[in-house]
């Protein structure tokens, strides 16, 4: 099995910053990448930022250039930093991985999620 887990959401000002963590654990052989995803009441699920084992980036529209995604390899972790926050950045935020476990499965796990609030 495969677990992933989310910390560092909150409240914050418009204008303010956080930064969130993501770890994943269990049976883990590879990961192939890591990403954010965020859901705002009403509205789908979307990609955030993503990132893979190589290194390469992805970004959505309307967070380019505020939000950054690292990943640290060795200890299968990501972290979102989080700058120049806007209200319509409000939304429960979730970390997801893709990869191989050590039985040779694919798996496609998420994090329960993190509120990130920003208030105007």
């Amino acid at each position: 099995q495969v677990q992933v887990v989310e910390s560092g959401g909150g409240l914050v000002q418009a204008g303010g910053s956080l930064r969130l963590s993501c770890a994943a654990s269990g049976i883990i052989a590879t990961i192939n990448g890591m990403g954010w995803y965020r859901q705002a009441p009403g509205k789908q699920r979307e990609l955030v930022a993503s990132i893979t084992s190589g290194g390469s980036t992805r970004y959505s529209d309307s967070v380019k250039g505020r939000y950054t995604i690292s990943r640290a390899n060795a200890k299968n972790t990501v972290s979102l930093q989080m700058n120049s926050l806007r209200p319509e950045d409000t939304a429960v935020y979730y970390c997801n991985a893709v990869g191989t476990t050590v039985t040779m499965r694919t798996f496609d796990s998420w994090g329960q999620g993190t509120q990130v609030t920003v208030s105007s």
